[in-house]
């Protein structure tokens, strides 16, 4: 009794707040799909907060009874479209609780995956996190009728998730009738078979969230009907459905025990979120009042930001240059015909030991809203690409550190230790940006938008005489795919040395100090993330005639001097240059590409090893410093000038 009444509640509220969405179900002209009605949890409490309890509560008795609310509000519906003759009411419908906004987003009702525990069994749960896996979807039977052969009642039995899915036999007869029928003896109605569309995933928790030390924990997610299909891989989303738990898999000589599984009521992608945060209006204003300042010596003023990269480690000017180029990165071009070029810059550090280069990986990482780093090796089975694993005997992807990383960083250590299987697809994964995968029948594109910083050590002793292909071990074709290519060399420098150790010493005593207010000093952490985001989000560049002059006239000398075996890398270094002075233009604040922008590029291209250099003044990356008066120093050093003297074009910018 009590379950019609909440059932009239449903129905009634659904009615008032949902009337177009079952309007449009019942016009819809295929009666054998499944349907979602949307609903906020929050609105329900705001116009029956008791019923809303209950749905908390006892998801597992309510919600199918909110879905039987959706047909009988169809026939209530319904009954004013007699004039429609395709209308009809729909049997499968599923009513689906977003709870954005409402108070179950607090940590009890909406823990990490790392704290569900026994006492979140039951309840209306929520969870966030990245899809690793990505099941078949497959067809299960829901449920089965069968018949009392003494009382001749009939009822329906459905599957229980802890025995897998199986539909067990009836033990006794249901039947609510006065007298008590005991019979034991039933039999199946053969006609009234119903199957539903089935998927397992696995969300894994983000690592940005967890403590050093931590492990990412995971939990499977059972998809049914019309949520089946709608995630793959690399997708971060949130899951809103009852938590319960299912027999592990039999193996001998290992106790079976009960696993927790997620069944989902509401899954909520947040793939266009991931790269967002939190950038107040004062952060804003501040960025803009600190340009005002340098209006006069902008040099000066972006190398008081690069000067907050990685802070720790001294000097290290082009490297630290070439962190923020490739973090800010720049435009994503489509053309007509729908090809992209990608907007997203890549990076390589080759260095000996001792130069920094994991040092830089991990800040990099710091400053990324979404990050992964990890060694050539991979960090799972899938390494850094994608691959296929059996799951309880069927083949699942399992995402790798590109695809985790997608829309963010991902930053790779011993980048030349890659597995056999990485090498063949991250040709595509850097410059397409998309992986395509074609393993144990598993038949799919997955999207991999993301930034590669890596580093690798020399093999044996760096031999400036020889390619760099020959001194890594990597292959021509994928060091074109960077758009920076460094080189450390701890070479001996008297000099040198003595400033570095002045200053390791002039740290150890000094104490800590905060730069929270003081951009023009370094500018701490939170304020770099939230410039690099702001910059990214809100600047477009677009090339001056300027900078397009200086870029192509660039493009054309290297192409008259490259060798035929060299000629294709030119192409991709021509995207280069415009993507890093893209990049530039937004590290300076600025929403065009100055000539400025494009001889920086220049020098960032210079300084990499994989081109023939037409400037060489460089010298060594390792040895790079800032600039006392950096914006004196770049018209002293003359090397704008040195350039446009090798690209012919002096007499063009007197």
């Amino acid at each position: 009794m009590e379950g019609n009444v909440h059932s009239k509640e449903l129905a009634a509220y659904l009615l008032s707040q949902h009337s177009e969405q079952l309007s449009s179900i019942i016009l819809a002209t295929d009666p054998r799909l499944h349907y979602s009605v949307y609903v906020d949890f929050a609105e329900i409490m705001d116009d029956n907060p008791a019923l809303s309890q209950f749905i908390f509560a006892k998801p597992t008795e309510y919600l199918p009874i909110f879905n039987e609310a959706a047909v009988w509000a169809q026939k209530v519906i319904l009954a004013d479209l007699k004039q429609c003759e395709n209308a009809s009411v729909k049997d499968n419908v599923h009513v689906r609780i977003n709870i954005s906004g409402s108070p179950l987003e607090c940590p009890e009702t909406f823990p990490s995956i790392g704290r569900v525990r026994v006492k979140h069994r039951g309840i209306l749960l929520t969870i966030k996190g990245t899809v690793i896996r990505s099941g078949a979807v497959k067809m299960i039977e829901g449920e089965r009728i069968y018949e009392c052969r003494r009382c001749k009642h009939r009822f329906k039995v459905y599957p229980e998730v802890e025995t897998r899915n199986s539909i067990p036999k009836p033990i006794f007869c249901p039947s609510q009738r006065s007298v008590i029928c005991e019979s034991t003896s039933f039999q199946l109605v053969e006609d009234n078979k119903i199957c539903h569309d089935y998927q397992e995933i696995k969300i894994q928790e983000s690592t940005q969230v967890l403590g050093v030390g931590a492990i990412p924990r995971s939990v499977p997610v059972i998809l049914k009907d019309d949520l089946v299909d709608i995630v793959k891989a690399g997708d971060d989303v949130i899951v809103t459905g009852i938590l319960t738990a299912k027999w592990s898999t039999d193996l001998k000589d290992v106790r079976c025990d009960l696993d927790p599984v997620l069944i989902a009521n509401h899954v909520r992608r947040m793939n266009e979120l991931k790269s967002e945060i939190d950038i107040p209006d004062d952060a804003v204003l501040k960025f803009k009042q600190f340009w005002t300042e340098f209006k006069d010596t902008p040099l000066k003023g972006r190398n008081a930001i690069l000067q907050g990269i990685c802070p720790q480690v001294f000097g290290l000017f082009t490297v630290k240059l070439a962190v923020a180029l490739t973090l800010i990165g720049g435009v994503q071009h489509v053309d007509a015909s729908g090809t992209k070029v990608r907007g997203e810059s890549h990076l390589l550090l080759v260095g000996d030991p001792g130069t920094g280069k994991s040092q830089f990986l991990k800040f990099a990482a710091k400053l990324s809203n979404r990050s992964v780093i990890t060694t050539g090796l991979g960090s799972t089975s899938a390494g850094l690409t994608v691959t296929a694993v059996k799951d309880g005997g069927e083949w699942m992807l399992e995402a790798g550190a590109l695809v985790l990383a997608d829309g963010g960083l991902c930053c790779i250590d011993e980048f030349d230790s890659m597995r056999e299987h990485d090498r063949a697809t991250i040709h595509e994964a850097m410059e397409q940006q998309t992986i395509s995968v074609a393993k144990a029948g598993l038949v799919t594109t997955l999207s991999t938008r993301t930034v590669v910083f890596g580093a690798t050590n020399p093999k044996g002793h760096y031999d400036p005489e020889q390619p760099l292909s020959v001194n890594t071990t990597l292959s021509g074709p994928l060091l074109s795919r960077f758009d920076i290519v460094l080189v450390l060399l701890d070479t001996k420098n008297p000099d040198w040395d003595a400033v570095v150790s002045s200053h390791i010493l002039a740290e150890a005593e000094t104490k800590n100090h905060n730069y929270e207010e003081d951009l023009g000093t370094i500018w701490p952490l939170s304020m770099l993330r939230r410039y690099i985001q702001f910059v990214k989000r809100y600047f477009r560049p677009v090339l001056t005639k300027e900078a397009e002059k200086v870029i192509s006239s660039y493009y054309q000398l290297q192409r008259r001097s490259a060798t035929q075996n060299a000629a294709r890398t030119t192409v991709r270094m021509l995207e280069s240059l415009i993507r890093l002075a893209q990049a530039h233009a937004r590290l300076m604040f600025r929403n065009e590409v100055r000539r400025l922008d494009a001889i920086t590029a220049i020098l960032c291209i210079e300084s990499s090893m994989t081109t023939s250099a037409i400037v060489d003044s460089m010298g060594n990356a390792l040895h790079s410093n800032f600039a006392e008066n950096p914006d004196q120093e770049y018209i002293d050093a003359k090397q704008e000038r040195l350039i446009l003297e090798r690209l012919h074009l002096q007499d063009e910018f007197p």
